[in-house]
């Protein structure tokens, strides 16, 4: 495997890679960067075309890492072996596993994703924080969901933060980006219904038939669904509160939903 030596912070490549911290300049690029043997794994099985990658072995924290680099330079990935300095300048994490990359992103839209008329789908509107965007993704690969589609969006989709809570779901789930006008009308036009939750009803999520096509719907962290959408949702629910709080964190309740109703499918894998 031919490989770079990087030991200078100044190296133009570097300075490249730490850019892209930056969302404009990885809107720019059309790129992104990937950290972590998961990660990396993960967007190469699916063929994610993987520019360039930085290593550093005194960092790996397992015995796989030298088979994925192999697989990364088969790919046509450029190799540049780093020193710790380097790598960790170019890290997002506390702890870095000796592994990033700069990957190309592009984006997706309905056109992209499955239309099923029975699917199980996840809307994910004006979700702002990225951890709480890339468990939605995790959880939407668990239960095997048909497609998430994000409507108006108030994240970078590609976040080096994004990939990293969804543990690389983000390149195993099909993913659409669209308005929420567009969302519904393409949903409507497949006979899929939307379900939202809710505080201000009295029937659970429990109650609800979620056997045929459905498409559940979370909104913002901190104010939930616009009125859009709970004013043109097909059917509202509510999640019980036992305790004294009077909300769930939004990955958290489209957890709960995206397993109901996969175990009222009888946990089908075939949602795709």
């Amino acid at each position: 495997m031919d490989s770079i030596l990087l030991t200078s912070l100044k190296n133009p490549k570097v300075k490249n890679a730490f850019a892209l911290r930056d969302r404009k300049e990885r809107d720019k690029q059309g790129v992104t960067l990937l950290e972590g043997y998961r990660e990396l794994s993960r967007a190469l099985a699916v063929s994610v075309p993987i520019h360039e990658t930085f290593y550093c072995p005194d960092l790996f924290l397992g015995q796989n890492e030298p088979e994925l680099l192999r697989n990364l330079a088969d790919a046509g990935s450029e190799m540049y072996e780093c020193s710790k300095e380097v790598l960790c300048k170019l890290a997002y994490r506390d702890r870095p596993e000796g592994l990033i990359a700069i990957a190309e992103m592009k984006r997706k839209t309905l056109a992209d994703i499955p239309a099923k008329s029975t699917g199980l789908y996840l809307v994910a509107e004006t979700i702002e924080k990225p951890g709480n965007l890339g468990s939605i993704l995790r959880s939407a690969d668990a239960v095997g969901a048909t497609a998430v589609i994000v409507c108006d969006k108030r994240t970078d989709l590609f976040n080096p933060n994004v990939i990293r809570a969804s543990t690389g779901a983000i390149f195993s789930v099909p993913l659409a980006e669209a308005t929420s006008e567009e969302a519904l009308t393409w949903l409507r036009n497949l006979g899929v219904r939307t379900l939202a939750a809710t505080p201000h009803t009295d029937l659970y999520h429990t109650d609800v038939d979620m056997k045929n096509g459905i498409a559940i719907v979370v909104g913002a962290e901190q104010y939930g669904l616009t009125p859009y959408w709970m004013d043109s949702a097909d059917c509202k629910v509510l999640i019980p509160m036992l305790g004294r709080m009077d909300s769930l964190n939004v990955a958290t309740a489209a957890t709960i939903l995206l397993y109901e109703a996969a175990r009222q499918r009888d946990w089908k894998t075939d949602l795709n």
